[in-house]
């Protein structure tokens, strides 16, 4: 057996209270009728007082909530399996983890602001096969494609501006390793979701977006960032910000021109975010699911457990039935 809300059965505990106050409840109903008559008087007019009987009560009342708990606990015992289908397009989300993207014009900084992006775009998702690839001066898959979303989040908390060594921001090897992760035999519709400032250091960005468009993959881009631009931080315990080779502090700056240009060139689409007000689901919903036809990406059997909790809630009802039948007193009416 096992329960859909296990810890709801830590409240069996107060079984041991209801009847000690039921006890107690007792004990005081019966020295309130001898305030008003002997204990002959009383019997003669409402009947003996029966120990066993009111003992019968409270075991009855008691099982009852004991079954009422069980019952809202969500008892399951059996299954069977059901087929379930999923359909929905397949989806690389790349992510920019170069300094530039612990600039904080957007809070708290860009990277962070970034994965606060995905995580809420992993709520929204139904059906939709999801991969996630890391970027800076090089790029690689970090999660392949999965329906498993708790496995991105796992990968997307890794997350960070130390993972890859490689000094820079390729957005052109950033693509080219998200379209490799694409499966082109299968029929489904094929998207990349590109998250950056947009400082594409080796200038390959758009010649990969027209590559991908080419084989047939949408590109969305999210930019991330503000045109005043903010400092960059210093990597390591110095602080600071990085500065140039003229002891210039690094300002890094969205690069919106050539982000806007690469979402046209793949047939995708740019949206910008500042203060992380435009949230990264509106791109999903009014882009990708707009163009995107969603397709059959597998079926798979899952175990479903059988619900069990009218039997305790019938079971509880009647005990109650019974209980309240019962009389205290042999011969007087029940109370």
């Amino acid at each position: 057996m096992t329960f859909v809300r296990p810890w709801l059965l830590s409240l069996l505990a107060l079984i041991p209270v209801i009847c000690f106050v039921l006890l107690i409840e007792a004990r005081m109903r019966k020295k309130a009728f001898e305030r008003f008559a002997e204990p002959e008087l009383l019997e003669r007019l409402s009947g003996e007082i029966s120990g066993g009987r009111s003992f019968t009560k409270a075991v009855f009342f008691a099982a009852a909530v004991a079954c009422l708990i069980t019952a809202l606990a969500g008892p399951q015992w059996g299954s069977h399996y059901e087929e379930i289908t999923h359909k929905g397009v397949d989806i690389m989300v790349i992510l920019d983890t170069s300094p530039s993207m612990l600039a904080q014009d957007v809070s708290p900084n860009r990277l962070e602001r970034a994965k606060r992006e995905v995580y809420d775009l992993l709520r929204v998702l139904k059906g939709d096969r999801l991969g996630l690839v890391a970027f800076s001066g090089a790029a690689f898959v970090q999660c392949p494609l999965t329906l498993d979303y708790a496995a991105i989040e796992m990968f997307l908390g890794e997350l960070n501006t130390e993972l890859i060594p490689v000094p820079g921001t390729d957005l052109g090897a950033a693509i080219d390793a998200a379209g490799k992760a694409f499966d082109y035999k299968a029929t489904t519709d094929k998207v990349i979701i590109l998250i950056t400032d947009g400082e594409d250091n080796e200038g390959r960005g758009a010649a990969a977006a027209r590559e991908a468009a080419a084989k047939g993959v949408g590109v969305y881009v999210y930019g991330i960032g503000s045109d005043q631009g903010a400092p960059v931080p210093a990597m390591g315990a110095a602080g600071g910000f990085m500065k140039d080779d003229n002891g210039s502090i690094v300002m890094s700056k969205l690069d919106e021109k050539g982000l806007r240009a690469i979402a046209s060139l793949a047939g995708g689409k740019y949206v910008r975010s500042v203060t992380g007000d435009l949230d990264l689901d509106l791109l999903y919903f009014a882009g990708i699911k707009s163009s995107t036809t969603a397709r059959e990406l597998g079926t798979k059997k899952v175990q479903v457990f059988e619900e069990r909790f009218q039997i305790f809630a019938v079971a509880a009802f009647l005990l109650l039935l019974i209980e309240q039948a019962v009389e205290r007193r042999k011969g007087g009416p029940s109370s």
